[in-house]
């Protein structure tokens, strides 16, 4: 039986889903949710749906890009602009950001909002799920 490693996008879709059909209750539904607690704790698809829920490619990491995060203790927004060559503000500008937020950007771990991390995969060329830690 092969292994599927758990994807936030899914749970996200799975609760965009679960609220959907909260909204639709008069519409019968093929999907099961299981609470423990009076909370959420399993939801029960379709195979099919659970499929759709998969990212359709593997996400790939250049060795160097790696090399960059592991020795130089680089984010990955920061080995991804060095990797690629760029500039700060050649980022900054195509993402429509100022140099100033993308330095800082560089120099943290915090997670990123979705929104920034679309904009700066845009800019640069990549997948969103390229620039997630």
């Amino acid at each position: 039986m092969k292994s599927i490693q758990w994807r936030p996008k899914a749970l996200k879709q799975i609760r965009k889903i679960k609220d959907q059909h909260i909204k639709e209750m008069k519409t019968p539904t093929n999907v099961q949710y299981i609470e423990q607690n009076g909370k959420p704790a399993f939801v029960v698809i379709p195979y099919d749906d659970y499929i759709k829920l998969l990212p359709t490619e593997d996400v790939a990491i250049p060795h160097e890009v790696v090399g960059l995060v592991i020795k130089k203790g680089m984010n990955l927004v920061k080995a991804w602009r060095t990797y690629l060559g760029m500039t700060q503000s050649e980022v900054a500008k195509k993402a429509d950001i100022s140099q100033a937020a993308l330095s800082q950007m560089e120099k943290t771990d915090n997670p990123l909002r979705v929104a920034t991390l679309e904009k700066l995969a845009i800019a640069m060329g990549l997948s969103i799920e390229q620039l997630k830690d």
